[in-house]
């Protein structure tokens, strides 16, 4: 018999599985799940699903028992014997740890079928897809964002759960529509939490490479220029200038991004000499560390976006075919640059299907971006300053 809402909230889980593969903005998002989950079951055992790259994010968090890999070679497709075996293994191990409560915030037909593979009897996640979700906007959206926006669990997932995470609207932030399963569970009422820790070896590379560039370690502009998505991507040429900028103001400018990202770290670098290309050079806990450190963030959507969010520093991004009410740095208004245009939320990934010239990125200047990149460093000294005398004045 499955348990009433009533009876969710009241019951006391022990074995819980989190699952969210990827990616790292994604995952982010996911952290203050994770910490509410933790302080709603404080004796509970719980384990995260994710891949390999991402759960050197999550390997040292106290509110996690185990981190458990979903690798590339597993179930990303079910096709060959290597696969299979491999997915078989992975539900194996996963139903072995017996859990009493699965939470999929993934939503993908693969981890609904790990899910349901568990045996565990409380299974969560998103509804599926309704039409209603839409109607309930006041914006209207182009036929694309309709086409290929989230909108609901995907490929049937939804089949595996016991429970749905109910979706009145889209007109919120991923991270608040993740914590509406806090309705079912009995989550306590606050602010998301993203606290997750970062370990000292991380913290000391950086603290090392810092040395070694001889950077000033209080003015740091730290730009992360690629993304995954080639519709997410602004131009090198802007990243340049607002380098260019940071540089002649004496601020150390340094560029990130993860292996397949070093293409367009260099070019960038070559245009706004005197930068520090670390792209492709940190872990994702250096990237973290260094994050931590800076005085600002420019970034497209992305990764690193979310990292800054989550770390608490300034960020200023730069955005084109989605919708930042949707996936915009969390509760920073103003943070956001983007063209207006009627085709723009569109959700394309690939600039072939782009019928406009890439006009989201394409006509944003640079000088914009280091205008807002100003005023949001101007509003932060000021909250800094102020948040100093409110602290002085109490210890007085």
């Amino acid at each position: 018999m499955i348990a009433s809402v009533d009876e969710l909230r009241r019951r006391d889980f022990s074995r819980i599985l989190l699952i969210k593969l990827s990616a790292v903005g994604d995952v982010v998002h996911t952290l203050p799940v994770l910490n509410k989950l933790r302080r709603r079951y404080p004796s509970a055992r719980i384990d995260w699903l994710v891949t390999p790259a991402i759960g050197e994010l999550l390997r040292h968090h106290p509110a996690i028992d185990n981190v458990i890999e979903f690798t590339r070679e597993a179930p990303t497709g079910l096709l060959g014997p290597a696969p299979i075996a491999s997915y078989l293994r992975l539900a194996a191990k996963l139903r072995a740890a017996r859990y009493d409560l699965v939470v999929d915030m993934h939503g993908q037909f693969r981890t609904a079928v790990l899910a349901r593979a568990t045996g565990a009897t409380v299974r969560i996640g998103f509804d599926r897809p309704r039409a209603a979700v839409w109607q309930a906007s006041t914006r209207k959206f182009p036929r694309q964002t309709r086409k290929h926006a989230w909108q609901g669990a995907r490929e049937g997932s939804w089949l595996a759960y016991t429970h749905a995470i109910p979706i009145a609207t889209l007109e919120m932030h991923a991270v608040d529509r993740y914590l509406n399963v806090g309705s079912l569970l009995g989550f306590e009422n606050g602010p998301a939490d993203f606290s997750f820790p970062i370990p000292q070896e991380a913290v000391g590379r950086i603290e090392a490479l810092l040395d070694y560039y001889d950077i000033a370690k209080d003015k740091i502009v730290v730009i992360a220029p690629g993304t995954v998505w080639e519709t997410k991507q602004w131009r090198r040429e802007g990243f340049a200038e607002v380098a260019r900028h940071f540089l002649r103001k004496n601020f150390a400018v340094t560029l990130i991004g993860s292996g397949r990202e070093r293409a367009i770290c260099a070019e960038v670098a070559a245009l706004a000499p005197g930068v520090v290309n670390l792209g492709g050079e940190t872990t994702l806990c250096e990237l973290a560390a260094l994050i931590r450190r800076a005085a600002i963030c420019l970034t497209n959507d992305s990764g690193p976006m979310h990292l800054a969010v989550a770390l608490d520093r300034p960020v200023v991004s730069i955005f084109g075919a989605t919708d930042p009410v949707w996936i915009g740095p969390y509760r920073r208004d103003g943070a956001v640059l983007k063209t207006d245009l009627p085709c723009s939320p569109c959700y394309l990934r690939r600039l072939r299907n782009c019928r406009h010239g890439h006009a989201c990125m394409r006509d944003l200047p640079a000088q914009a971006v280091v205008e807002r990149a100003e005023q949001v460093l101007r509003e932060h000294g000021g909250k800094a300053a102020a948040a100093k005398m409110r602290t002085v004045g109490a210890a007085r």
